[in-house]
């Protein structure tokens, strides 16, 4: 191949695709465990179930953590503009430790229930994200975590019918 007939390299600043490949590869423990769950005896469910558990709580922690940096971003970019604080920025570091406190008792709770529980902190975690995403302009994301926070909420729901 000339380098007349070469493909170009595509220029992708905000790393979209490297975005959807790692958080498509961060389903493979949802839908691996949630299927695990459904096939292994019943003396290996209850580990299978908390690694579910813990995994689905750690990315639950994490989606809030994604605010805490959207309103660090809002900070850094308002001060070298010379702007005061946004009320849209208190907004994100509020929101932003609710998944984690939302999560954790789904640690503590029975495996099936606390898998519905997750599923359902899942599920409010994007609900939140459909307000908050937009008002700090990253509505374009909304697709993928659309779609991430589908499988995830549903590999809980579906760990939980497991048990």
């Amino acid at each position: 191949m000339t380098a007349a007939t070469a493909q170009p390299v595509l220029h992708d600043p905000n790393d979209t695709a490297l975005a959807r490949t790692l958080g498509h590869a961060g389903l493979i423990p949802f839908v691996l465990l949630a299927a695990l769950l459904w096939l292994v005896n019943t003396e290996l469910q209850a580990w299978v179930a908390i690694a579910l558990a813990g995994y689905a709580a750690l990315i639950a922690s994490f989606m809030g953590g994604v605010h805490w940096g959207i309103a660090w971003l809002a900070a850094r970019h308002g001060a070298a503009h010379g702007e005061a604080p946004h009320h849209a920025q208190r907004n994100h570091l509020l929101w932003g430790v609710v998944p984690s406190l939302l999560a954790w008792p789904g640690l503590l709770m029975p495996p099936f229930a606390g898998l519905a529980w997750l599923g359902f902190v899942l599920v409010l975690c994007y609900l939140a994200d459909r307000t908050l995403y937009v008002h700090a302009g990253l509505q374009h994301w909304l697709t993928l975590r659309f779609r991430l926070s589908t499988v995830a909420a549903l590999s809980c729901f579906v760990g939980a019918g497991a048990l």
